[in-house]
């Protein structure tokens, strides 16, 4: 008997830390034992390569032919439908990002697309921001979570660093960061990528879940991310305003530590759930120093519900 699950991205929600997804080595093989129902949602769908515009950040994604993007209806069926999680979590989900020759069932990484109207996130610290002092906060509020992850009936999970540490590229203003997340009893380390494209008075996020086994691949990926969206004229960050424009409250920073995904993980709710082969992800944020929260992302110990085929 052998349990079919779902892909590696998922929307972040609030109140319980939450680990990186581990991806499962998979083949298409596989995609005829999924259940009727999966095999017609994959059927539907209209994936997109090339220029893809993300009206509500006035943006494009240029993909060209190494990836392909699932619009905001597709992509909810997929994050409902497909790796079950609750309809609630894909509100303000934009959209989804894969590597070409994958499906929502097979693939190493999905990235999953929002945009948070945060006001101009100002840049000009970027070289002096203390972000070994911002991993600790992070870590220490991880720790705070795990009697309620525990009580939740969800195992402990530890932050244990950096993969990547925070870089920003200012001819992009492009933010990448990855953490490394340890969740009790699971053999494999997850691992959750953040880009962060800046504009005008917003920012675009595409997270990415995979497992540690894959950070070569997925660094490749955010690296690309990070240099193939552009704003449209007008929305982009040297377009900025200080007469008109709003500013955000935080810098590069505040954006590491929760920043502009507290705004979408606030309208989600205290927690999601959603398959990822045949187990569980749970989302959520963790407390960093009083106010700011971190979010992170994992795979978690399937409990009760795994189908079988």
């Amino acid at each position: 008997m052998r349990s079919w699950g779902s892909s590696a991205a998922a929307l972040a929600v609030m109140l319980c830390v939450a680990v990186p997804a581990g991806a499962k080595d998979s083949s298409k093989a596989e995609a005829p034992s999924l259940p009727p129902a999966m095999v017609a949602l994959e059927k539907s769908l209209h994936p997109q390569t090339g220029d893809v515009r993300i009206p509500e950040a006035k943006a494009v994604l240029h993909l060209g032919d190494r990836y392909y993007f699932l619009p905001a209806a597709e992509a909810r069926r997929v994050l409902v439908e497909a790796w079950r999680n609750p309809p609630e979590s894909a509100e303000g989900v934009l959209g989804m990002v894969l590597e070409k020759d994958t499906t929502v069932f097979d693939n190493v990484w999905g990235a999953v697309i929002t945009y948070e109207d945060t006001g101009h996130v100002a840049d000009t610290d970027a070289k002096t921001q203390d972000y070994a002092a911002v991993l600790k906060g992070m870590q220490e509020g991880t720790e705070e979570q795990n009697a309620e992850r525990k009580q939740a009936g969800y195992p402990a999970m530890r932050l244990v660093g950096w993969a990547q540490p925070p870089s920003y590229d200012a001819g992009n203003h492009a933010l990448i960061w990855a953490r490394e997340l340890a969740l009790e009893g699971d053999p494999v380390n997850g691992l959750n990528y953040d880009v962060r494209l800046l504009g005008r008075t917003g920012v675009l996020s595409l997270n990415m879940l995979a497992s540690m086994k894959d950070i070569g691949d997925v660094r490749s990926a955010a690296q690309s991310f990070g240099r193939s969206v552009s704003f449209e004229p007008g929305a982009g960050y040297a377009d900025f305003n200080a007469s008109t424009d709003k500013a955000a409250e935080y810098g590069l920073a505040g954006l590491v530590a929760g920043g502009a995904a507290i705004g979408v993980a606030k309208k989600v709710g205290l927690l999601a759930i959603i398959l990822k082969f045949g187990k569980l992800i749970l989302v959520g944020l963790a407390a960093f120093g009083a106010a700011a929260f971190g979010l992170f992302r994992k795979l978690v110990g399937r409990k009760d519900e795994e189908e079988t085929i």
